[in-house]
């Protein structure tokens, strides 16, 4: 029997989309043992997942860019061959600054997947069936989120770190004959130049930004900053002057495509920093191995496979926003709950900030997706995509840069020792209460959105 485009485009979607969330949840649980190997400090190990985010933010937008002139499906399928190339080579890895490059070039890669993924599926799924294709393919980023843990734990306590890189490999092999037998491409930008110049700004910028964030309190840490969004201003006024932008940055003109938007980036800025935190609380401070420290963090992932799709399903029918807001409002509690951890406190209690974390994901997820395809026309699905990927990766850039800004202040560089226990629970309190808060300005930034193209 014969699979049908849109079955076969769902299968390809949901596969390509667990191998990056399962990489990026199960290098988290991996890191103490190596920074073990390595003899590694939290704020370095901080950056072996922050340099892959920012990779990704950079080349996110270029790259989307440069498949609306040359093809989506082409630059997807590249991305799936460099991410497999460079989780075989980050298996090779002698030192942490090696192991950091090929992360780099993961980034690189996953910035040519998911700078097309939504574009493709809403321009092959009419608007009626469309909340619930992009509920399914999000639920192969949860599932690999769910499975990194678990998985990544077993692998790291009982193969070592290396091997979480490894087992992408078949996959990614898998993933790359899957996608070439797609029909179709997609080229809205055929025979339009490529905004060199913006995407040099962009790039700039958003190194800045994150470097800066993660070098505070020291000064050249504010001017670092500070000149990141001096160049992402610089960066607008160019492009709204731009024939053939990098980013047709006049769609932020669609006020409801704006807030959408801006709770995606408030939604992920809280989420990213929840695994790497919670990885290192439930292994040094409560003294988990690997393995049983990735099955309490799978609680997360469970319950957002397990309601992603039922929530994409539900944009459908009611007001995406609606269901989105709602869950920003189960974030912030979670997060609340998080946000008295203490050295003491029971398994169960992390249980639960976990589970309300997940719904509230869940629920968020393909909602808020949903909501920002619906308010733009079809020839704009491809900044859409790009723009909507961009601002997942710039919230989890900016969560890690929170994470590590507050990790130096509290704790400095120093390793992470019995003594220091105290300083890191302190800085883990710290950050949670600030996701608690930019996730009710989330639900805020859902609900202020309207319904219709701007």
């Amino acid at each position: 029997m014969s699979i049908s485009p849109k079955k076969y485009t769902l299968m390809v979607a949901v596969l390509t989309s667990f191998l990056t969330p399962f990489v990026g949840s199960s290098i988290n649980i991996a890191l103490p043992s190596i920074g073990n190997e390595f003899t590694t400090n939290a704020i370095i190990l901080g950056w072996i997942p922050t340099v892959y985010l920012l990779s990704l933010a950079v080349c996110l937008v270029p790259f989307g860019r440069i498949a609306d002139i040359h093809g989506r499906k082409r630059f997807f399928t590249y991305g799936i061959i460099i991410f497999t190339i460079a989780s075989f080579l980050a298996t090779l890895s002698f030192s942490v600054q090696m192991l950091m490059v090929f992360r780099i070039l993961q980034g690189v890669g996953c910035a040519m997947i998911f700078g097309n993924l939504y574009a493709i599926i809403a321009s092959i799924f009419p608007a009626s069936d469309r909340g619930k294709a992009l509920g399914i393919t999000i639920t192969g980023s949860f599932l690999g989120m769910f499975m990194g843990p678990v998985l990544g734990g077993f692998l790291t306590e009982y193969l070592g770190w290396r091997s979480i890189f490894f087992i992408n490999v078949p996959l990614g092999v898998l993933a790359t004959v899957a996608v070439t037998r797609i029909e179709g491409e997609w080229k809205e930008a055929i025979g339009e130049k490529f905004d060199i110049i913006g995407s040099i700004i962009l790039g700039f910028s958003l190194i800045m930004l994150m470097y800066g964030l993660s070098n505070l309190p020291e000064i050249w840490g504010f001017y670092l900053i500070l000149g990141g969004i001096l160049g992402l201003t610089i960066f607008y006024l160019v492009e709204s002057r731009m024939i053939s932008p990098v980013l047709d940055v006049k769609i932020f003109k669609n006020w409801s495509f704006t807030l959408y938007n801006l709770a995606a980036f408030i939604s992920f800025c809280s989420a990213a920093p929840i695994v790497f935190t919670l990885s290192l609380y439930l292994q040094y401070i409560k003294g988990l191995d690997p393995q049983w420290a990735g099955i309490i963090l799978s609680v997360q992932p469970i319950m957002m496979t397990i309601f992603s799709p039922l929530a994409g399903k539900l944009s459908d029918i009611t007001e995406p926003r609606k269901v989105a807001a709602f869950g920003m409002i189960l974030n912030t509690m979670g997060c609340t709950l998080f946000a008295f951890l203490g050295e003491e406190t029971g398994l169960i209690i992390i249980i639960i900030g976990l589970s309300l974390l997940g719904l509230g994901f869940a629920l968020f997820s393909s909602p808020n997706t949903n909501a920002i395809m619906n308010t733009v026309e079809s020839r704009l699905y491809g900044v859409a995509s790009t723009t909507v990927s961009t601002m997942r990766v710039l919230g989890q850039m900016s969560g890690m840069g929170v994470v590590l800004m507050v990790l130096v202040l509290i704790m400095g560089s120093s390793t992470i020792n019995p003594q220091d226990y105290p300083e890191f629970v302190t800085s883990a309190r710290i950050s949670f209460l600030i996701f608690a808060i930019l996730s009710f300005l989330g639900a805020l930034a859902s609900m202020a959105g309207g319904n219709k193209r701007d």
